[in-house]
């Protein structure tokens, strides 16, 4: 099996442009995961998310754990083959989902005792349950058990959860074990306080990740103060090894967090807008429920790589969304996944040759700029 490892290949200003080496493929950086929640990206094949140009796909640990259990998945072969995924998936550690869906949670050192959001039964998630969970999936990228916390809170809560992810890591680190075919990824956590959030990034580097990512963000707080945080915390991090943007984000946040530094991110966003009606395209989000595209015979956008933007008229998509049929959802969620990649290889080419910053300007004037005008009568 081949070892995990990570090489930084250009860099232009704090942007990064990177690869990530595993067993089952490369991973070209920066990163957009889709997220396969319960091993599947909702309203798409397999081959269609591989096809939008993803190397890599996230799982939940928390949701498989529940239904159909770690366990049952590994003995039908693992997460790749249950949901028939060669590429490689990261899983994420529960503790977010415990922490916002389950019932009657309680919280010790130890770990946290919960009730399922599915049927009430019991169940405890410790570090090193989570490491084994994750082990069991056959996950390529493991991530350590923290605690997160929403933004606002108190500094005295923000600093006893860091502390307590950091308590977590260690013992993550010590489950996990040794195995060079698989990374484990630390969580720096601290809110929006600096000083926490150095402190939480000392600790981790002082353990030993193969990779770094930054929780707490996203959780409620506004654009710039999750931005603030990046530009702050990412020169804590070491240089060659990955950094990971935990939750986040729509277009202008994934931008935004490459510009600082960060190598992956991963988000329900693009797949649950597409549910919703809403088209991501260069021109900013499209929302397809509107009446003025009930007549409009072009396309989303002629000039866009993705075959499905070129193909259906706006008036056909506006039809799929009103009558709720599946094919919209299927077909927007791609579309939208798409856009997120070729953001993604658009700021990859960018950074190699040194043009981030035209590329970031270019991109949000486009945004500004807006959707085509409607065609003329409507």
């Amino acid at each position: 099996m081949t070892d995990f490892s990570f090489s930084l290949t250009h860099t232009d200003g704090t942007a990064r442009r990177g690869r990530m080496d595993t067993s089952r493929g490369e991973i070209n950086t920066p990163a957009f995961m889709p997220v396969g929640t319960v091993g599947t990206v909702k309203a798409m094949y397999p081959e269609q998310v591989r096809d939008t140009g993803a190397d890599i796909l996230l799982g939940n640990t928390y949701h498989l754990m529940l239904r159909p259990g770690a366990e049952r998945v590994a003995s039908l072969g693992g997460l790749h083959v249950f949901m028939d995924w060669a590429r490689p998936i990261l899983t994420d550690s529960g503790g977010f989902q415990v922490m916002s869906l389950a019932k009657l949670r309680k919280l010790t050192e130890k770990g946290v005792t919960f009730r399922s959001h599915i049927d009430g039964s019991a169940h405890e998630l410790t570090p090193e349950r989570s490491i084994e969970i994750q082990t069991l999936l056959d996950s390529d990228i493991i991530m350590q058990l923290d605690e997160c916390i929403p933004l606002p809170s108190e500094r005295k809560e923000m600093e006893r959860a860091m502390e307590l992810s950091l308590r977590w890591a260690q013992r993550s680190k010590d489950a996990f074990g040794h195995q060079p075919h698989r990374a484990l990824f630390g969580i720096v956590q601290g809110g929006d306080d600096p000083e926490l959030r150095s402190r939480s990034a000392a600790g981790l580097k002082s353990i030993g990740f193969n990779g770094y990512a930054v929780g707490g963000l996203a959780v409620g707080e506004p654009q710039e103060v999750m931005f603030r945080v990046l530009s702050e915390i990412t020169p804590d991090l070491p240089t060659d090894k990955p950094r990971y943007l935990m939750g986040v984000g729509k277009p202008d946040d994934i931008l935004g967090g490459i510009e600082r530094g960060i190598d992956m991110f991963d988000c329900v966003h693009p797949t649950r807008a597409g549910r919703h009606g809403h088209a991501y395209t260069r021109f900013g989000v499209i929302n397809l429920k509107n009446a003025r595209h009930r007549d409009d015979p072009r396309p989303l956008d002629e000039a866009s790589p993705n075959p499905n933007c070129r193909r259906f008229s706006r008036a056909y998509l506006h039809h799929l969304v009103r009558t709720e049929e599946i094919l919209g959802a299927m077909i927007l969620s791609q579309i939208n996944l798409s856009y997120y990649q070729e953001l993604c290889i658009g700021a990859r080419a960018a950074i190699e040759v040194g043009t981030m910053s035209d590329y970031a300007q270019a991109t949000r004037a486009r945004w500004a700029q807006g959707d085509l005008p409607p065609i003329e009568g409507n």
